[in-house]
């Protein structure tokens, strides 16, 4: 799929799409497998992490080395609360029922996920992922709390972010739950003829996780993207969100 257009006509760093690969819940696959593949190809990404994650207690180190290597440590909550009251959210636990919570809580829930996260990867500023992609508490939207802690925040709903028309606090994303690497790979294409962002939400990858995609399906899409970075910028999402605000590529 590569194109013919030169790199400087590119609007991502001179190239024609941005991808951000994030991968929620810091599952011990994403230390085990994931990492040492992106890095093995120099290709870096974003890791939603809830504070309570097992991994957190009992790898934080391996996640210090994640983020000295380049990685981005984003802010997933510590409990991962999500709204019980939704179709199909009969397995969300009351402790972490999103509709029992108040903005007070959930405000001290980020911010105690980011006290760790700072104690882990020495970093002020990190991006955010809604769990199950809910944005509301007490009835009001908590996108104002995200805009005070977060630089940006990415969603669940599926699209192609084009330039002019990006909501940093309302990133769109492609949910893998099962594809091979084709399906991901025309996801890609279609990026590209957007000139466009686009965000790919993981959760397991090889198992560990109901949302997972296939282990070697998921090498064969980190190959596909590291021989395509002539056309590709391929990034955490917290310096795409920077560049989004430097080029004024936000919604109006």
């Amino acid at each position: 799929m590569h194109s013919e257009r030169s790199e400087a006509a590119g609007p991502w760093n001179g190239k024609s799409a941005a991808v951000v690969l994030s991968y929620d819940d810091g599952l011990n696959v994403h230390l085990d497998t994931v990492v040492p593949l992106l890095n093995q190809h120099d290709i870096r990404a974003t890791f939603f992490i809830n504070g309570t994650a097992a991994s957190v207690a009992k790898r934080s180190d391996d996640w210090r080395i994640a983020a000295v290597n380049g990685h981005e440590l984003g802010n997933h909550t510590m409990k991962h609360p999500c709204s019980a009251g939704l179709p199909g959210r009969e397995w969300v636990k009351p402790e972490k029922d999103l509709d029992r919570y108040t903005t007070s809580q959930f405000s001290d829930e980020i911010a105690q996920a980011n006290t760790i996260l700072h104690s882990i990867d020495n970093k002020q500023r990190r991006t955010f992922a809604y769990p199950c992609g809910d944005k509301i508490v007490e009835g009001q939207s908590i996108v104002g709390v995200i805009e005070n802690v977060a630089v940006a925040a990415r969603g669940v709903n599926g699209g192609i972010n084009k330039p002019g028309q990006i909501n940093l606090y309302d990133l769109l994303a492609y949910s893998v739950y099962g594809q091979d690497a084709e399906l991901l790979i025309q996801e890609v294409a279609k990026a590209v003829s957007n000139n466009g962002l686009l965000v790919f939400l993981f959760h397991g990858v090889g198992g560990e996780h109901g949302l997972n995609i296939d282990r070697d399906e998921h090498r064969k899409f980190i190959e596909y993207l590291a021989s395509s970075k002539d056309e590709l910028w391929i990034a955490p999402l917290v310096d795409v969100a920077d560049y989004v605000v430097e080029n004024d590529l936000v919604a109006r």
